[in-house]
């Protein structure tokens, strides 16, 4: 049986790429992003079941289609249609939360001093670790919840604030089930290395992870009994060294794990070097990464997935995005959702990475769109507006699309509607 949509009477309908089965943008092409307009004429988009089939003027879809009924209408008149947001890097599932640590790094602290006096990410695992499994999954799914409302329509969701594997195991069952209860796609990343428990030195966490972790992960893998897309590793200075981080990606990846890791962030640590080489197909952070670095993330089209709501947060140097672009990486967008910076709106990133990163408007929604799909894998399918892919879509109440950035903050004012899949999954209550 096919179900079919209408949406109809827009102002603009953003297709961000302007070829078919573009996996991603890159250089100057992020700039120049697909958009049709028209002031004179409503524009409409034809869903059939999951999946765009037409995007045309108003007339010109009611001839092409006539005849051929349609089982629900929306009216977008006046409005802007964009692909629903990606975010490409997320901590989403913890207990508790850091606002004294707020106030800590207020005061000056660094992200790392406060690690080593007990707090950041090990103050997380404690706190995960007592919390029980219901009271962490109804936590996860209301910030999956408000990804949603504010049109992220994907998103990855790391591990990581267990560390150790019955702790991890725990968590990654915590996301499998929160994809029934929320109506938002979700790609998981394993990240076990996202510090070093207090019982152990990172060479015997890195002999853990390869040796048993990843095994048992393979096993209930292979066994149809979770479904984990990526793997992760903190390759920093007084976490992972790069050869443990080269040593557990790789494992990784021999299990059919993509490899999709933290680099570069506090310190050069030669990560987007050594995950350009090995194949990585998106880094995050880079706030430190090198120029070499940038060349072979570039030539090897790794993704660098940026987070500016860190800097901002940690108010540390930002990574150099206009030299990233400039030598063709690929550029994506993530929120970083995690007790330390406290953001789940990807407008909100993509008004940071313009302001801080000094990426144009148009360089901030593919980045938050096709670009973050490539970061996960699913560009094929998600981040831009194209005939035969899949209806996620955000209707906005505005007279051109920039407006969702612009607005700093002001994005539940103007997100009408959310779809997934062709469906209406979130409606503004005016």
């Amino acid at each position: 049986m096919t179900l079919r949509t209408l949406i109809y009477g827009a102002r603009q309908i953003v297709t961000v790429t302007r070829n078919r089965n573009e996996k991603f943008l890159c250089g100057k092409d992020m700039h120049d992003i697909g958009i049709v307009k028209s002031d004179a004429v409503g524009l409409s988009l034809l869903i059939e079941n999951e999946d765009i089939v037409a995007i045309g003027t108003d007339d010109d879809i009611a001839r092409e289609f006539e005849g051929i009924e349609v089982d629900q209408k929306i009216d977008a008149t006046g409005c802007c249609i964009l692909p629903g947001f990606i975010d490409a890097h997320t901590h989403p599932i913890w207990a508790g939360d850091r606002v004294h640590e707020y106030a800590k790094k207020l005061a000056g602290a660094t992200y790392m001093e406060i690690m080593r006096e007990g707090g950041g990410i090990g103050f997380t695992v404690e706190q995960t670790r007592l919390a029980s499994d219901k009271d962490l999954l109804v936590s996860l799914v209301a910030r999956l919840k408000r990804m949603l409302h504010a049109g992220t329509t994907y998103v990855e969701c790391k591990t990581g604030y267990g560390l150790e594997w019955p702790d991890e195991l725990r968590l990654l069952k915590i996301l499998e089930q929160a994809r029934s209860h929320v109506p938002i796609g979700i790609s998981i990343t394993y990240c076990a290395a996202h510090a070093i428990p207090k019982n152990k030195t990172a060479e015997e966490m890195t002999d853990d992870i390869v040796n048993n972790q990843i095994k048992a992960l393979k096993k209930l893998m292979d066994e149809k009994e979770l479904n984990v897309n990526d793997i992760d590793v903190f390759c920093e200075k007084g976490v992972y060294d790069i050869e443990q981080s080269r040593r557990i990606l790789l494992a990784g990846k021999e299990i059919g794990l993509s490899i999709n890791f933290h680099g570069d962030e506090l310190n050069y640590t030669g990560s987007a070097e050594m995950g350009a080489q090995i194949g990585a197909r998106a880094i995050s952070h880079l706030e430190c990464v090198s120029d070499e670095g940038i060349r072979a993330m570039a030539e090897a089209k790794t993704v660098a997935v940026i987070l500016p709501h860190t800097g901002y947060t940690l108010r540390i140097e930002l990574p150099p995005v206009r030299r990233m672009i400039d030598a063709g990486v690929p550029v994506a967008l993530g929120t970083d959702a995690n007790p330390n910076a406290f953001s789940s709106a990807m407008s909100i990133s993509m008004n940071l990475a313009c302001v801080l990163c000094r990426m144009s408007l148009e360089e901030a929604l593919a980045a938050a769109t096709i670009n973050s799909a490539a970061a996960l894998g699913i560009s094929d399918k998600y981040g831009s507006i194209e005939v035969g892919k899949k209806a996620d879509l955000i209707i906005c109440r505005c007279p051109s699309w920039e407006h969702i950035i612009y607005q700093f903050g002001d994005h539940t004012h103007l997100i009408r509607h959310v779809l997934k899949h062709g469906t209406i999954v979130y409606t503004k209550n005016t």
